[in-house]
């Protein structure tokens, strides 16, 4: 390893760097752990008049051993460097972080020479707190990654995990132990500040293991990990001694290395009685958790994939079936990962046979099990240099064959990609090496400004051709383009692109063919007017997408509003309004000239009402303006619209009958109701008397009842 990838390394250092294992070697632990061993041949076959032999039992002690160095076996099998481990059995350490003592007959053999707990010897003299304060001690001292990266750097993160193996007798002693460790670790970091060699101690992790042996009930509640301090999190396990302690610590390392498990199924084996025959065994492998990625991509539903742990664990485990072997490695998949294995029961036979028969230079393929469906390959089982590794096989294209071709979309085939705009976007944006003048300049990392640019300029880029007639044509949507993009623009730039909009605008009335690239089969396309709707609606969203970069972007994006407002308003008008007026004016009379006047406006072109307006000589066909013109229209003959609508209803019912006097508007026109009253009564009475005869209705008045 080079000095690069130990600082590397070293920078970006996790808990499971450094784990350190104190051992409680306390005369507790001479006691036996009540898990008795099965080793009377006789007694298993149960034969009669055999008195069976008294049954042998571990002690604590040698649990707890066998335990750790299953815990050490599965993390040096997985990871043969930069994961270490120490044990510390009292206040004695058995080992260094050394990569040379990193190893299992390293550990065993100081084991042997340390022996087992003694039975007259006192708790004070191998109490557990001498351990965790050897353990703290230990984390300060630097590793070889970290010695190198220190000669070079000294922003290293210490981390480390203490795993402590020993029995407590209360929930203050809990507390107790924490607060020994937390001490220590203040301890000890000004220590590191004042003495070379030392480093600093960022954070620790401390579990707490509650041992008993089986059957035994426990004082202590197991917890789950919490934040003592900003230096130190505590977290407490309960477990019984045997077989029990076996699975929380084999569920403990993939918890802390962050594995994964798959039980390989289906494996025909020859039994050892009778070679003739054979039956299928199971196989449980642990290993880093990223093997599964791809199965957890692909596969939606888990269930029959996933299964708990045949072993016993309290984990779960993904299962795979057995292929037939294959001899020659060169017919194998491409795989697009390889990652080291390691059995969970490595001294079960149908583990040993495995893995004899994978360092004998054979591999194996596994599927995943279906009950449908066509065989699908996912891992495959081989050994390199004496090592057995489980490679990971792409479901879907594999990523090592050749690269597939730009054509080939996630959405199917696609043939029409912007191949050629995307290449010189490239050329345009390519990164080139920082001045020192530059970095005086600006406040923002060249990298950032680089990235911001990347985005401003990628805002609105469709890929694909025939998704887009914008920039199918930028020779006439030049230089609006490039320079709504920009940043900030000048009143000149603001200038030109307005131009190419009235260009736009122009060959819409004009009926200019657009470069539509997706045609039919036959060469019929969508119609010019959707073309030119769709060709408004990608210069709209080109524009909105830079509208908050200043106040001249705004102005671009509201001349064309303007401009294309009044194009959308006469594609929705129906082509018949012209014939309806035409009707409409025949069932007139000529005693309404107003009305006359106003249909016949209706019906003239844009360009004669600009002629035909009083007092407003511009060209502009902005809707603002032309309203402004039809109102000086209206106004210029004395009469608006109310008054022409009135006088043509009143034209028509003057038509169907005579209007009733009472109801004319000009002065005097008031129907009196008893019209000869006043002259009856001026008269004489002989005349009075003639006038009691009933009388006739005026003939050119209509006459009014109550």
């Amino acid at each position: 390893m080079d000095k690069v990838t130990n600082r590397e390394f070293a920078r970006s250092l996790t808990l499971s760097h450094k784990t350190a294992f104190v051992l409680d070697r306390s005369q507790y632990f001479s006691k036996s752990c009540k898990q008795p061993i099965e080793y009377d041949v006789l007694l298993r076959m149960k034969t009669p008049g055999i008195i069976p032999a008294a049954p042998i039992t571990k002690s604590l002690w040698c649990c707890n051993l066998e335990c750790m160095i299953e815990y050490m076996r599965i993390v040096f099998d997985i990871y043969p460097v930069k994961k270490l481990i120490r044990i510390i059995a009292g206040s004695k350490s058995l080992n260094s972080w050394m990569q040379k003592e990193q190893n299992i007959q390293q550990v065993m053999l100081a084991l042997a020479h340390l022996g087992v707990p003694g039975t007259d010897t006192s708790d004070e003299d191998y109490s557990v707190m001498h351990g965790l304060t050897r353990a703290i001690e230990s984390m300060c001292e630097p590793s070889e990654p970290q010695i190198d990266a220190l000669n070079t750097d000294s922003d290293i993160r210490n981390c480390g995990r203490i795993i402590c193996m020993t029995c407590m007798k209360s929930e203050n002693h809990v507390r107790m132990l924490e607060e020994c460790v937390l001490d220590a670790i203040t301890e000890h970091n000004k220590l590191a500040a004042s003495q070379e060699g030392l480093l600093p101690i960022d954070n620790i992790e401390l579990t707490l293991v509650h041992i008993t042996p089986v059957g035994d009930e426990s004082r202590i509640a197991e917890r789950a990990k919490k934040e003592i301090s900003s230096l130190l999190s505590s977290e407490v396990l309960v477990t019984q001694s045997g077989k029990f302690l076996y699975n929380k610590l084999v569920a403990q390392v993939q918890k802390h290395y962050n594995l994964g498990s798959t039980t390989v199924t289906g494996i025909p084996m020859k039994e050892e009685q009778n070679a003739s025959s054979s039956a299928n065994y199971d196989v449980e492998l642990l290993h880093p958790s990223s093997v599964h990625d791809e199965i957890f991509k692909t596969v939606e539903n888990v269930e029959g994939l996933v299964i708990p742990s045949k072993e016993g664990l309290p984990t779960e485990t993904v299962t795979l079936k057995w292929c037939t072997p294959k001899s020659n490695i060169v017919e194998l998949h491409h795989c697009s990962g390889a990652h080291r294995i390691t059995p969970v029961d490595v001294n079960s036979r149908p583990s040993s046979c495995l893995t004899n028969f994978l360092l004998g230079g054979r591999s194996v393929l596994l599927e995943q099990p279906r009950k449908t469906g066509v065989k699908v390959i996912s891992h495959m089982l081989t050994s390199h240099g004496g090592e057995i590794f489980i490679h990971t096989i792409p479901t879907a294209r594999s990523i090592l064959e050749d690269p597939p071709s730009i054509s080939e979309g996630c959405g199917g085939r696609v043939t029409d990609y912007r191949i050629t705009d995307f290449g010189e976007f490239m050329k345009e944006n390519r990164l080139a090496p920082a001045t020192p003048g530059m970095l005086s300049e600006y406040t923002d990392a060249p990298i950032v400004r680089a990235q911001n640019i990347l985005e401003r300029l990628t805002r609105f880029w469709p890929m694909i051709i025939s998704e887009t007639i914008l920039f199918n044509m930028t020779t006439n949507m030049e230089p609006l383009v490039s320079l709504i993009v920009k940043p900030s623009l000048t009143e000149d730039d603001v200038l030109e692109c307005k131009k190419v909009i009235f260009r736009i605008v122009g060959m819409e009335n004009n009926n200019e063919p657009l470069p539509v690239p997706g045609v039919g089969a036959r060469g019929k396309g969508p119609k010019r007017e959707e073309q030119y709707r769709q060709l408004w609606s990608e210069m709209e969203q080109l524009i909105r997408d830079y509208v908050s970069e200043s106040t001249r972007h705004a102005a671009v994006l509201e001349c064309l509003l303007e401009c294309k407002k009044p194009s959308e308003e006469v594609k929705s008008s129906p082509k018949k309004a012209p014939e309806k007026s035409v009707k409409e004016e025949k069932m007139e009379t000529d005693s309404n000239p107003p009305w006359k006047e106003f249909d016949k406006f209706q019906r003239i072109t844009e360009m004669e009402k600009q002629e035909s307006l009083k007092g407003d000589k511009s060209t502009d066909p902005t809707p603002t303006k032309r309203m402004k013109s039809e109102e000086s229209f209206f106004k210029s003959g004395g009469q608006n619209l109310l008054t022409m609508w009135t006088n043509r209803i009143k034209t028509i019912h003057g038509k169907r009958h005579p209007e009733f006097v009472g109801r004319l508007e000009s002065a005097g026109n008031v129907a009196e109701l008893y019209q000869h009253m006043k002259e009856e009564e001026e008269a004489p009475p002989e005349t009075q008397l003639s006038s009691q005869a009933p009388r006739l209705p005026h003939p050119k008045q209509p006459t009014c009842r109550r």
